[in-house]
């Protein structure tokens, strides 16, 4: 069965872009390896916390706006 990563890889990409960063660059200012910032956007790694606060830190965002969203749950009362 395959995990889904904690961090959603458009949202991540998107983020980055926007900040107008390379992965590379990214990669660099967050403390993580280029290859691994590939991944994390490719959706075939998770990142660990302390990895997504050092992100969120450089994209000047929260965590929370890495993650994807919470799915719905039909039924359920508010």
């Amino acid at each position: 069965m395959k995990s889904t990563p904690n961090q959603d890889p458009r949202l991540l990409r998107r983020k980055r872009v926007q900040a107008g960063l390379s992965q590379g660059d990214l990669a660099a200012q967050a403390e993580i390896s280029q290859s691994y910032m590939s991944m994390l956007e490719a959706g075939r790694a998770s990142a660990s916390a302390p990895v997504l606060a050092r992100i969120a830190d450089v994209l000047d965002c929260q965590i929370g706006d890495l993650m994807p969203p919470e799915p719905s749950v039909a039924g359920t009362a508010a």
